[in-house]
């Protein structure tokens, strides 16, 4: 997964309120509350809160460093929210490591649901990779094994298999950010039984819903949307527009809970992971996954000024 460094400042349009609801039809904020939606893993019918965190370039930074001190509140933000899952990789620099280091300063490993990534060829390197993984991570099980970008997939998800029956992790996925690759993890969606898939998805960027979402609600796989901004461009691209009226019909006070909404909105989806590396963002972020979530229709009838 690649994610791209998110500039918000100037782009939350904040307004009152926010909502709950479940998919269409969808309620009006009156009619909900604000606590974030989770959906199931059709694995195990797992409840899963639909906003998480990614890590990349966010939460790669010095222990020392004035960014890292805004860590802890980006987790806070996601927690306090209702959400768990958080994201990252052994490419991701010191993402890993610092993640382990503040949830344990903050003794609540518990709440958070760990997604990694194997990224490298060949059976000894994968293993010493994940290895390395759980020391950065400071745990003893991973929630979540995926092979990133589906380098050496093969390989990677035999021994994720076997280490799933160890429970040394309790799922196991894979993973690529391109849309040019989206016929190869059709191809292994196909072929294996996994667990999750993380593939890119926005309002701009919709060729997953041409044939993977659906391929993996018919193969009883979670999804996990690494891009719901189009890499930071969406919001480029509107933080000068005003938000549409119709945004609070849907308990939007924000463009980035407006573009979460959409990615949300799809059936197929269970989760995605908005990368951001300040709590008002995160919280921000969190607050579209209280619903409500409308039907392709009302996309259809609300365009955005792109």
């Amino acid at each position: 997964m690649i994610h791209f460094p998110l500039r918000r400042s100037g782009f939350l349009r904040l307004g009152a309120g926010s909502a709950l609801g479940t998919l269409i039809p969808f309620k009006t904020p009156a009619q909900t509350s604000s606590r974030m939606t989770t959906r199931p893993i059709p694995a195990t019918g797992e409840a899963l809160p639909v906003i998480g965190c990614g890590s990349w370039i966010g939460f790669d930074h010095a222990p020392d460093s004035g960014e890292f001190q805004r860590l802890p509140g980006v987790l806070d933000a996601l927690f306090v929210a209702g959400g768990s899952v958080v994201d990252s990789s052994p490419m991701y620099g010191r993402a890993e490591e610092n993640i382990g280091r503040l949830l344990a300063a903050a003794k609540r490993p518990g709440r958070a649901f760990l997604a990694t990534k194997v990224w490298t060829h060949g059976r000894a390197a994968g293993i010493a990779q994940m290895e390395q993984s759980f020391t950065r991570l400071a745990t003893d099980r991973i929630d979540l094994m995926q092979v990133h970008n589906l380098v050496d997939w093969r390989t990677h998800l035999a021994t994720l298999r076997g280490w799933k029956e160890q429970k040394r992790v309790r799922y196991v996925g894979i993973t690529h950010y391109a849309a040019s690759a989206h016929a190869e993890v059709e191809a292994v969606l196909r072929a294996e039984k996994l667990d999750f898939v993380q593939i890119n998805y926005s309002y701009d960027d919709r060729a997953a819903a041409q044939r993977l979402l659906p391929l993996a609600a018919e193969r009883g796989v979670a999804v996990i949307v690494n891009m719901p901004f189009g890499g930071g461009g969406l919001l480029r691209r509107l933080r000068d527009q005003p938000l549409p009226g119709w945004a609070a019909e849907i308990g939007c006070t924000s463009w980035a809970q407006l573009l979460l909404k959409f990615v949300l909105s799809h059936p197929a989806v269970t989760c995605t992971i908005p990368g951001t590396s300040r709590a008002e963002h995160m919280a921000d972020n969190a607050a579209a996954g209280a619903g409500p979530f409308p039907d392709a229709a009302f996309w259809r009838q609300h365009s955005l000024p792109l």
